[in-house]
């Protein structure tokens, strides 16, 4: 097994703010597996607040990289307890490596992933589009730019009801709100009932990760189902979130990639709890990875290609919202080797 690992900085269509921060280009790695002529490819992107870098992650392999290339491979989830092991602390890393082992091995077998596990891609859910914190106006013009059926509205700002209330008069379209942990739970008492006057469909992540007791308060109370992302990372992180939370958000990237996060769709479900599959502002191979699990979940957020100005693959495509999947076997990605 032949191993590469590429850094790329990619740019937004429009700076990206969220309740965390704000930025212009997402940098990500894409690692590129060549096993006899065949290649698999997986992504994972630098998010600042959970302090894995690009030079973290570049430094880990190239620290790794003999043991990667000696590894005997035969099918992902033997690689993945591998990956696990071998970077214990990198979660990042190892969801790239995972995603390009699952990309070969599709190649190989000659089908995509979800052909593989027998999946209905008719029922994959239709993906959200992302409206980043701006100004009002700014707001407005972004979702009128892209028109689409389902809006995913970050908030977690003192005028967050407004900007929602102003969004709502542009357009009839689902709305989720997402407030990636910046309200106490006070705010979130008082905002819960505006938002479900306003029709939103779902609150991701109301509180601080850490605030157990504060969503049990609100799990009890809350007239809209409550998703959890930044207290969901890991797959131990299903069980703590029951009662608590109403669904969860698993993010590939978080979790250690597609071998872990079937784990955890399989755990949800017996829990009864929802689910949701998110981005992190992924290209398209990240992208791709997501849209091979969408028909085992209830909703995607899978909209990185459609605000990055950049990209460095083709993938899935999308039809109002529709995932709209290609020929190509694996993740059916079409990307030049590194």
């Amino acid at each position: 097994m032949e191993v590469k690992i590429k850094h790329f900085n990619l740019l937004f269509k429009h700076k990206f703010t969220i309740s965390k921060g704000s930025k212009t280009h997402q940098s990500i790695i894409i690692v590129e597996l060549d096993h006899f002529g065949v290649k698999g490819y997986g992504e994972a992107p630098m998010i600042s607040y959970y302090n894995i870098t690009v030079e973290k992650m570049l430094e880990d392999m190239e620290k790794k990289k003999s043991f990667l290339e000696k590894f005997a491979f035969s099918d992902p989830e033997r690689y993945w307890h591998y990956l696990h092991h071998l970077f214990p602390d990198n979660s990042f890393l190892v969801c790239a490596l995972d995603m390009a082992g699952w990309d070969l091995y599709g190649k190989i077998k000659r089908k995509q992933l979800h052909e593989l596990w027998g999946l209905d891609i008719e029922k994959a859910p239709v993906t959200d589009f992302t409206i980043g914190i701006d100004t009002i106006e700014n707001m407005v013009a972004k979702m009128k730019e892209q028109p689409w059926p389902i809006y995913k509205i970050k908030v977690g700002v003192e005028n967050d009801m407004e900007m929602v209330a102003e969004l709502r008069k542009h357009t009839d379209a689902v709305f989720r709100v997402d407030a990636n942990a910046g309200w106490s739970l006070e705010q979130a008492l008082e905002k819960i009932p505006v938002l479900k006057k306003l029709g939103v469909e779902l609150l991701e992540q109301p509180l601080a990760k850490q605030d157990w007791e504060g969503m049990k308060t609100l799990y009890t109370v809350s007239a809209i189902p409550l998703i959890a992302d930044e207290s969901c990372v890991s797959e131990a992180d299903v069980k703590k979130c029951h009662k608590h939370f109403h669904g969860i958000n698993i993010k590939l990237t978080k979790c250690g990639g597609i071998t872990p996060a079937r784990r955890m769709i399989t755990k949800a479900r017996e829990l009864q709890m929802d689910i949701m599959i998110g981005c992190m502002n992924e290209s398209s191979v990240g992208t791709a990875a997501i849209a091979q699990l969408a028909p085992l979940v209830d909703y995607v957020d899978m909209d990185g290609p459609l605000l990055l100005a950049e990209d460095i693959a083709r993938g899935v495509g999308f039809d109002f919202g529709k995932i709209i999947y290609t020929a190509s076997p694996g993740l059916g990605l079409e990307i030049e080797p590194l």
